[in-house]
């Protein structure tokens, strides 16, 4: 049987595509679209930095996986992030090249040199930093600084999302009356939640979401940090609430606790949410690991979607259904993701795996049920005493010790 739920990619819960549930998100959109911010947003990560050619590398895969945008950089940072913008610009990707601006017209202009198709215009209305950070900045000089700059990007022929930094710790009224301000003249293109510090329950996102698109009626976009290991669940909210973009980032790199994933959010939404969207899944685990490569960054093993442990199971119960059956065992399907099912050998370990493991290593018939059982328990033996898991080596000598 296929269906929402139930295909050859994924069985998740039955109960998620009940008209019961889905009655209680009737704003979700039917397409999501994705902006990543690997190469911008990602190279925040202390330490990470990319060079022109690793843009360029990067941009590629994130092209052929298929996001919507890809934010390069804020290129006022370095001549390199101007000279690998405009080298992206020139490859033609199918995915908009968007850099970051702030609100001054020098930055709208490299912008511009740089032959981009829109600006993230980025200005502060959060009352940390505007308190700390801004502090010559009143509110109404936000307002007017935005709407100049929103004038002026226009002017110049560039698409504009409005990225107003730290939204989710602004004064509700203060941001109430930016947002109304910036709904006259020239409007953006859409405007972002930005929970810069990952602060945001997901109820509250739904609200401010649906907040505002009731005051500007303009496309939103949802950009949240994992400070509070909530990116995840709040642009899942924000997108149940009506956000049409997720800003994300591979593997969910970033600053501080990092961004949020892509390959978790476009699995959830798609197999969980039912929402269509352009992302090649299959190269999503090999563009994890390429873009961890170039950062110098370790992915974790269990890390959802591309960890090296995601889809691997050390228990015996049922081990047989990793190749005959995954999906008895994972809401995924691993090769929907470009990843294998594995079993391992350790303390967890039972009859069945050992048998797997003989089979495997091309040993099947050099053992009979009684040293079987033999081979387990020094298997579980020795994955005690190391507190780990068994290689093949491992795994040879303790048969060899058993037959001989």
């Amino acid at each position: 049987m296929v269906s929402e739920w139930k295909n050859e990619n994924w069985w998740v819960s039955k109960y998620n595509y009940l008209p019961e549930i889905r009655k209680q998100i009737p704003d979700l959109p039917k397409k999501v679209k994705f902006h990543d911010v690997t190469l911008r947003d990602g190279e925040q990560t202390p330490g990470v930095v990319f060079r022109k050619e690793e843009k360029i590398q990067i941009a590629q895969m994130l092209d052929e996986v298929g996001v919507d945008r890809i934010e390069v950089a804020l290129p006022a940072v370095s001549n390199e992030d101007v000279e690998a913008t405009k080298a992206i610009v020139k490859i033609r990707p199918k995915a908009e090249v968007f850099v970051l601006s702030r609100v001054t017209e020098s930055d709208i202009n490299l912008a511009v040199e740089c032959g981009v198709d829109g600006i993230i215009l980025e200005v502060p209305v959060g009352t940390p930093r505007l308190t700390y950070q801004f502090k010559n900045w009143t509110q109404d000089d936000v307002i007017n600084k935005t709407k100049q700059a929103l004038k002026y990007a226009r002017k110049k022929g560039l698409k504009i999302v409005l990225f107003p930094m730290d939204s989710t710790r602004a004064e509700p009224e203060f941001f109430d009356r930016f947002l109304e301000n910036i709904s006259k003249g020239s409007k953006p293109d859409s405007i972002a939640l930005v929970d810069t510090t990952g602060c945001l329950i997901p109820q509250a996102a739904m609200y401010m979401i649906r907040r505002i698109k009731e005051i500007t009626n303009l496309i939103t976009e949802i950009h949240t940090h994992s400070d509070f290991g909530l990116a995840v669940s709040t642009s899942i909210a924000a997108v149940s609430a009506g956000a049409e973009v997720v800003h994300t980032s591979i593997a969910g790199i970033g600053e501080r606790s990092g961004n949020t994933p892509l390959e978790v959010v476009a699995c959830t939404l798609k197999s969980l949410y039912g929402l269509e969207m352009g992302i090649d899944f299959s190269k999503l685990s090999n563009l994890g690991r390429e873009v961890c490569k170039i950062a110098g960054i370790n992915i974790p093993a269990n890390k959802p979607v591309i960890g090296e442990r995601a889809f691997t199971r050390e228990s015996g119960m049922g081990i047989n259904l990793i190749r005959e059956f995954p999906l008895a065992l994972f809401a995924l399907n691993p090769e929907f993701v470009g990843q294998k099912s594995q079993y391992v050998l350790g303390k967890k370990s039972g009859i069945l795996s050992v048998e797997m493991k003989l089979k495997d290593l091309g040993m099947e018939n050099v053992l009979d049920e009684k040293q079987k059982i033999e081979v387990l328990k020094f298997i579980k033996i020795k994955g005690i005493e190391k507190k780990g898991l068994i290689t093949d080596e491992e795994f040879k000598r303790i048969v060899q010790d058993i037959i001989s």
